[in-house]
């Protein structure tokens, strides 16, 4: 049975949704949307530079958070392979993003040396696709609030060609989890 067509019970999906304490999707949204990325709007060039340096902090985040999925040897072949592949994704996004913050002019942040994951509430696979499935998700909020901000619209299409990826991830998550892969019509 492919992975993709495993169910999984109603309280399980819950479970991890209640219980996240995940950094990326409430960290990442503040920031993005927060009041100090509006103030730096207007600051042009510095506060796209403040934008793609918190994208390129939840990008390093989910790097982490897929590498701490696939050292957890709870995943099944077909399932690491895939959280590998976004792994790469988010890889390639954290570098274009690190490049275009030193093209700006700017400090490309670091990675922290360490994040706050709930690893112990990671005891199945369920577990580890809920987990990155929330990620995927902030993601595709933090994005979405994140493009109509930059004074540089390239830089909005940029991130939107993000958004669009990470949208993806999310979808693939759900349904691997045996949910509906797209369960509204908008992203909010």
């Amino acid at each position: 049975m492919s992975f993709l067509a495993m169910p999984h019970p109603a309280a399980a999906r819950r479970l991890f949704l209640g219980q996240s304490g995940l950094v990326l999707s409430g960290a990442a949204v503040a920031l993005l949307a927060g009041k100090d990325v509006l103030a730096a709007k207007s600051q042009g060039a510095a506060g796209d530079i403040q934008i793609l340096n918190t994208a390129l902090g939840a990008e390093l985040e989910a790097i982490a958070a897929y590498q701490l999925g696939a050292e957890s040897k709870l995943l099944q072949k077909p399932v690491l392979d895939l959280a590998l592949t976004f792994q790469g994704h988010h890889k390639e996004h954290a570098d274009v993003l690190a490049k275009t913050v030193s093209k700006l002019g700017g400090n490309p942040v670091a990675a922290k040396a360490k994040y706050n994951f709930p690893a112990e509430q990671l005891t199945s696979q369920a577990d580890v696709l809920k987990f990155a499935a929330k990620l995927e998700q902030g993601a595709v909020s933090a994005y979405l609030g994140a493009v109509p901000l930059f004074g540089n619209r390239d830089l909005s299409k940029a991130a939107a060609s993000i958004l669009g990826d990470e949208a993806m991830h999310w979808a693939i998550l759900r349904q691997a989890l045996g949910e509906a892969p797209v369960p509204s019509a908008f992203v909010a």
